[in-house]
């Protein structure tokens, strides 16, 4: 299952992370945010222990939303380093998502 990535816990879960990390900024009200969420789900599972996969509500997390200037959602960022390495903007199949994560391993 995908983790919940929060202002409070990005630094921890994200920033400092030896695995690559795809970061799901979504809202419930948004209708494409429901349509990634299931393949977000699924890469979690797949890829557990090889990377961290999250799930951030910008509702709820302003400040990590401001920060890395989400104004679209959904918009999926890819971590290495703790630096953004990849960003995909907009509802994609999860093949999309997939290359993009296989990339950073």
């Amino acid at each position: 299952m995908a983790i919940e990535i929060t202002d409070a816990n990005f630094d921890e879960l994200v920033a400092k992370s030896d695995k690559p990390v795809l970061v799901d900024f979504w809202a419930e009200w948004c209708g494409p945010c429901r349509m990634v969420g299931p393949v977000v789900e699924e890469l979690a599972k797949d890829y557990d222990g090889k990377a961290v996969i999250g799930k951030l509500n910008v509702d709820h997390n302003a400040n990590v939303s401001s920060m890395f200037g989400v104004r679209n959602i959904p918009t999926i960022l890819f971590f290495k380093g703790g630096q953004v390495v990849d960003k995909q903007v907009g509802a994609v199949p999860k093949s999309v998502l997939e290359a993009k994560l296989k990339a950073l391993l």
